[in-house]
């Protein structure tokens, strides 16, 4: 038993020995993924102190109190349309993309575009990053227009966001500012752009769409 088993001394020093090689070698770190936010002033945080007060800095403040391995990116720039986002997207997609959130239409509405051009727009959008990045997972976030844009192009202006979700088979967030539009309490003196209050709420609401995919 002594010759097949080996010495006392032997077995400490081969466990010595392959405790040294197990704490030389690095532990394995998850890969860091990329969450693109592309949108407007919502995204962009207008208003605020800075993006981090913003609902995609929000996020990023809970996925690291979970540890999860992704970075938040704010590609919001106030003012952007559909059209403007369109050509403005090629730009954001040089660095890798494993999630997109996309939040625009907000200015097409304000502006009355017609809304198949919005639709269209946000779709090829969304074909690029298809494009780019096939295996990227994506959230589409719902907007309204105001009851002054006419009742028809309101239905009309709200109806492309469902579809485009469904068509593409996206994650979809109903309506952005649900809970926050028309709160005074929620939103800046414009009564357009929400508070820090208000980008908690906003951020809870792509939350729930955007937690099952990390």
């Amino acid at each position: 038993m002594a010759a097949a088993c080996g010495s006392p001394s032997d077995q400490a020093s081969q466990e010595n020995t392959e405790a040294r090689q197990e704490a030389a070698t690095p532990p394995v770190k998850e890969e860091t993924k990329n969450i693109l936010f592309f949108g407007n002033s919502l995204t962009a945080g207008y208003g605020l102190e800075g993006q981090e007060l913003a609902f995609p800095g929000i996020i990023q403040q809970w996925i690291d109190s979970l540890n999860l391995p992704y970075r938040t990116i704010n590609g919001g720039l106030s003012g952007e349309t559909s059209a403007a986002g369109k050509a403005r997207i090629d730009w954001l997609l040089r660095e890798r993309v494993d999630i997109f959130v996309l939040e625009l239409g907000a200015n097409d509405g304000l502006r009355g575009i017609p809304t198949e051009e919005t639709r269209k727009n946000l779709q090829e959008i969304i074909d690029k990053v298809k494009a780019k990045y096939p295996d990227c997972k994506m959230v589409l976030t719902g907007m309204m227009v105001p009851p002054s844009m006419g009742g028809s192009y309101g239905k009309a202006f709200t109806a492309v966001f469902p579809a485009l979700a469904k068509e593409n088979d996206m994650g979809f967030v109903p309506f952005l500012l649900a809970d926050v539009a028309g709160e005074p309490d929620l939103n800046q003196q414009d009564g357009i752009h929400p508070t820090e209050e208000g980008h908690q709420i906003l951020a809870k609401h792509v939350w729930e769409v955007l937690r099952p995919m990390l």
